[in-house]
């Protein structure tokens, strides 16, 4: 049991390896390296927003809207991970609260009224409003500065992409073109 537990946290195998077979999934997905490149990049963007959950969802309607590949979106989530979520929460909640002129000195209470799932069963509306009422103060915030940091990412993850793929699906093209005119005897002479 400890074992699987030291497992799911930190693979045997190491994380580089996970990162590798990451890495090589979203090189070999079919599609230019401009699609590619802005899928990556609207999964990177999705993993700022708050809506932890539906990243996913939201990196792969981001990319339907830009023209990016959905594929490389739901790769690009990775970019939130239980590593780099902190950071990212702690950067979307600053970044808003100061573009919303808040005291980042307050504190906040998450609480909802007693009796509150019982609520949402007799009065959805007042259930939701409690909700709001609730994460509002946080949620704002963080759904406002999710918007610069996750473009900065975007941006970066995009430029960062662009030319490492090209250059994997140009040497790829060559290789294939190398085999098909080396003749069906070319491999078994090595």
């Amino acid at each position: 049991m400890l074992l699987r537990a030291q497992n799911l946290l930190w693979p045997r195998s190491g994380i580089r390896r996970a990162y590798t077979y990451l890495w090589h999934r979203i090189i070999r997905i079919r599609g230019t390296p401009h699609v590619i490149s802005l899928g990556l990049a609207a999964g990177a963007f999705s993993s700022f927003t708050p809506f932890v959950g539906f990243h996913f969802i939201l990196g792969g309607l981001v990319a339907l809207i830009v023209g990016g590949n959905i594929l490389a979106s739901a790769l690009g989530t990775c970019i939130g991970n239980p590593l780099t979520f902190p950071f990212i929460w702690l950067s979307t909640f600053n970044l808003g609260g100061f573009l919303l002129g808040y005291d980042q000195r307050e504190a906040i209470n998450l609480a909802l009224p007693d009796g509150a799932f019982l609520m949402l069963f007799k009065n959805p509306v007042g259930f939701f409003e409690a909700f709001a009422n609730a994460v509002g103060p946080v949620l704002w915030p963080m759904m406002l500065g999710s918007i610069p940091l996750g473009l900065i990412t975007a941006v970066i993850v995009y430029f960062a992409a662009y030319p490492v793929v090209e250059s994997y699906q140009h040497r790829r093209k060559e290789k294939l073109l190398r085999r098909k005119f080396a003749g069906p005897n070319a491999s078994k002479t090595s």
